[in-house]
């Protein structure tokens, strides 16, 4: 049974790299995958079985590493977050909220601050600041502009050989920063239209492209994320530095709320940890805490 990869999906159809590297298919799905509510992403890899050169049918889709909703994708392995210093300003609770989600995904963040050159003297000191926080934490911090010449060479060791979207606030260049990534964008998807005898669509659709080794989601990607599937136990395995100390805390399953002797609160205390990050985890917490429970169709 052939195998490969779904890099597209449109209008009800699976476009299926083989294994080789050499050609598309253009798949729909089995009968049965509705009755068992299997539904194949971009991103998955699948075997198919194949009618003429350019045509099949998928008939088994692999287990996947992760899956997201917004874009319908699986098995990331990256996501660089968008966000701007300024115009829109720079919003660490909304940056703590995709570093959660992510987290959640066992997805690797990447932060990308665009428009640093809109920054005020005042303003570059305070910046730098939350810049240190979360390097610190061990996050990989990109500060970039609009029309940035080295950008291009600073991303592309980090895309090598990943799976990788974008993601971030509304208005801070996604768009702008995929054609930087990509400036051969058009001349990659028409290549898949033109080996598969297909027209250009435009209709929003989810797209994986080549580069460096690696593949990239064709889509300025989400703008936001909520929390339905952490629990409550789960948030602060998903704070990177707050998951380094919990085995400190008196209590196992310490929620790092009143209980004595919370490892995390000293450690917020002694500014080891910087107090916003932990008001965002208290805030996230209230969150889980307060949602309405979710029920099963069973």
């Amino acid at each position: 049974m052939p195998k490969g990869q779904i890099r597209k999906a449109l209008s009800g159809f699976y476009y299926v790299l083989d294994e080789n590297g050499e050609r598309y298919i253009q798949c729909r799905g089995r009968g049965v995958f509705r009755n068992r509510q299997i539904s194949p992403l971009v991103g998955d890899y699948v075997d198919y079985e194949a009618d003429n050169d350019l045509e099949g049918t998928i008939t088994h889709v692999y287990e996947r590493k992760n899956e997201l909703v917004r874009p319908p994708i699986s098995n990331v392995d990256q996501a660089i977050l968008v966000f701007s210093a300024k115009q829109p300003d720079f919003h660490p609770m909304l940056l703590d909220r995709f570093l959660t989600a992510i987290e959640s995904h066992d997805i690797q963040p990447i932060i990308c601050i665009t428009k640093m050159d809109l920054l005020e003297e005042g303003e570059k000191d305070k910046l730098a600041g939350y810049i240190a926080d979360y390097e610190k934490i061990g996050y990989e911090v990109i500060p970039t502009f609009i029309g940035d010449p080295a950008l291009q060479e600073r991303l592309m060791p980090v895309l090598e050989g990943k799976i990788s979207v974008l993601a971030g606030q509304s208005g801070v260049g996604k768009s702008t920063m995929l054609n930087t990534i990509l400036p051969a964008l058009e001349l990659k998807t028409d290549s898949i239209s033109k080996a598969l005898n297909r027209g250009k669509h435009t209709t929003r659709h989810v797209e994986l492209i080549e580069v460096n080794n690696g593949l990239l989601a064709d889509t300025p990607g989400f703008s936001s994320f909520d929390f339905d599937t952490v629990e409550k136990e789960e948030l602060s395995e998903y704070f990177p530095e707050f998951a380094a100390r919990s085995n400190q805390c008196k209590f196992r399953e310490c929620l790092h709320l009143n209980e004595p002797k919370c490892a995390i609160k000293a450690a917020v205390e002694s500014k080891e940890i910087p107090e916003y990050r932990y008001k965002h985890y208290l805030k996230f917490l209230e969150e889980i805490m307060t949602r309405k429970p979710r029920y099963s169709n069973d």
